[in-house]
């Protein structure tokens, strides 16, 4: 690692953990209902919602009902997006004349977008209007943000109650998260987005005359649009110049701030924060990679503090930023040292080229090695899935990190909520663990660890790899999933394979170089994100229920103290041993496999 890298790494996770405290602390007064300087603006606009949806904001839901309230938002908003996209060429702001999206691609679209996954099988600037675009995933994002949160603030309540029935109101959470929190730093970072040249315009696409116009070979096609042959039976061929090109426009700012704040990461555009228009300077890079981890990073002090002890918090943090930079600079060296069929080749990629990085294939010249690898470690320890460069160029090395990172079930900081939750169910399973070895009942933050809650942790953990290696098995022995596939071997297969792990743990970013826009892909890719999103956030809410209820135990000589050094060890122990064990075999087929294979061709 050259110290210019190490500094850059260095300085994004500095700037990531100054700011934990700060909005952790405010994060955490919103939830209690506390006092945040901004009631007398927002506390009208918060009781005309409630007033309008009929809600009364006292009334608190036991686990089942609040479960409920949370299933029944999420599926009215998969039916209007999805009815968005099948009607968006009679509806306006569609100055492109935009038609109906396909129905298998508007179903995958509306899960993606609804489960907080922002999977895209289509390119924005060619498939959706204006309109679609900010009423359909702009929305989503922040309500789906704000459903992972909200399920999140039910398991703090859950562990800092005792002898409870109830875990606050969904209705009351949701708004909360959006209103205080969400919408706010939004606002700020779409401003300081569009300052540095990120888009934000109604406006139709714009038309540039080329410096230099290209010139190519067109094949000529009959009146059905079949290609036409030569007497010798090859497809005939015209020249053709173009002198202009047709620049893509439109609402981006607004939507590029949640997208990356509520850990979405769907792009406006198909190359998503690689577009200039999306992601124009190295400073809006830096601004963008921060707003990833922001909240889930800041939500270990909410956490914290909500439970009484801050110690906690910091514990869970201490955990994922260790997990997260240990990845992060493997994932940097493996790019930084080339490829490895290069270098057997004679070629000295890292001596002659030390600045440029190694690989650079797939990635900016702006944003280089570091911040590319920065990028895609950070993107796929949280749910987020945006990307400034092209993960299926990277090397096999640097491709394992990312799908590695997702594999570990997202909770490496993790998507807003559903990341510190799924770790939280890790810290349980941790104190489970410890509990066998000295033979005493297991207990988190006073309260007992038993078999209804095992259950519920042990649904947690294994539905997730499941989905992920059930679907990839599916993909790799039908014709309809091999057929997509367009590199033979490892490769191939990593593509399969990171697919569905993206989809499976709700992160949306792909490996590309595997034709997903297809009904087989689409249809099982929407079923793998509508499972381990909410097949997972029942069990949560449900271990929620069963924690609020029980009574505190006091702390003995025998107890497991959760804030220690050792504790964070053991849970860090925990998330590997369980990744390692159950991915690692078949990333031996796939990064691993392809590894050995560019170092040992013969």
């Amino acid at each position: 690692m050259t110290g210019h890298g190490a500094l850059q790494i260095g300085l994004y996770l500095i700037a990531l953990l100054a700011l934990v405290k700060p909005l952790g602390w405010y994060m955490a007064r919103v939830y209690e209902g506390a006092p945040v300087g901004v009631d007398r603006l927002l506390g009208p606009v918060e009781r005309g919602i409630y007033r309008l949806a009929g809600v009364r904001p006292n009334d608190e839901m036991d686990w089942k009902t609040y479960a409920v309230a949370m299933l029944l938002f999420n599926a009215a908003g998969m039916l209007v997006l999805y009815a968005l996209q099948r009607f968006q060429g009679l509806l306006p702001l569609n100055p492109q004349g935009f038609g109906a999206v396909p129905p298998d691609l508007a179903f995958n679209t509306a899960a993606s977008f609804v489960t907080n996954t922002n999977w895209q099988a289509y390119g924005g600037e060619t498939t959706m209007s204006y309109l679609t675009q900010m009423l359909g995933p702009t929305v989503q994002n922040f309500v789906s943000a704000a459903t992972g949160m909200a399920i999140l603030v039910a398991l703090i309540r859950g562990l800092a109650r005792r002898t409870a029935g109830t875990l606050g109101n969904f209705w009351v959470d949701l708004v909360r998260s959006t209103l205080y929190i969400l919408l706010p730093i939004a606002v700020l970072l779409s401003l300081a987005l569009v300052a540095q040249g990120t888009i934000q315009t109604l406006d139709s696409y714009k038309t540039a005359a080329l410096v230099h116009p290209l010139i190519y070979d067109k094949p000529v096609t009959d009146a059905n649009g079949q290609p036409v042959l030569d007497d010798k039976g090859r497809p005939k061929t015209q020249s053709e110049t173009v002198t202009e090109q047709i620049l893509a426009v439109g609402p981006a700012a607004s939507q590029i701030a949640i997208k990356q704040l509520g850990t979405n990461g769907g792009g406006f555009f198909n190359v998503n924060s690689a577009h200039p228009f999306e992601n124009p300077t190295p400073l809006s890079n830096f601004l963008e990679m921060l707003a990833i981890l922001l909240i889930p990073a800041s939500l270990c002090y909410t956490f914290g503090r909500m439970v009484g002890d801050t110690r906690q918090g910091w514990a869970v943090l201490s955990a994922m930023t260790i997990i997260l930079a240990l990845f992060l600079v493997m994932g940097f060296w493996a790019e930084q040292n080339g490829n490895p069929t290069f270098t057997g080749l004679g070629l000295d990629q890292t001596a002659s080229h030390r600045q440029a990085g190694g690989n650079m294939e797939g990635k900016e010249t702006r944003f280089g090695i570091v911040n590319s690898t920065i990028w895609a470690s950070v993107t796929t320890a949280a749910s987020n899935g945006s990307v400034n460069s092209m993960h299926d160029s990277y090397t096999p090395l640097g491709g394992f990190i990312p799908l590695f990172l997702m594999q570990f079930g997202e909770v490496v900081f993790g998507g807003v909520g559903s990341g510190l939750y799924g770790m939280i169910v890790f810290a349980i399973v941790a104190v489970f663990v410890a509990g066998l070895m000295v033979g005493r009942t297991p207990e988190y933050l006073g309260k007992k660890i038993e078999p209804y809650e095992m259950k519920m942790a042990a649904l947690l953990i294994l539905i997730m790899p499941i989905v992920v290696l059930g679907f990839t098995a599916a993909a790799v022995m039908t014709q309809a999933g091999i057929t997509s596939t367009f590199n033979p071997g490892p490769h191939g297969f990593s593509e399969v394979l990171y697919a569905y792990s993206s989809q499976g743990n709700n992160n949306g970013s792909a490996f590309a170089g595997l034709n997903v826009n297809t009904p087989y892909y689409n249809t099982t890719g929407g079923i793998a994100m509508l499972i381990s999103r909410f097949w997972l956030a029942i069990p949560t809410l449900a271990l929620a229920g069963s924690l609020a209820r029980k009574r505190p135990v006091p702390v003995g000589p025998g107890t497991l103290s959760t804030h220690t050094p050792l504790f964070v060890v053991l849970l860090i122990g925990v998330v590997v041993l369980v990744g390692a064990l159950t991915f690692i075999p078949a990333l031996a087929l796939g990064p691993i496999a392809e590894h050995v294979l560019m170092v040992h061709p013969s």
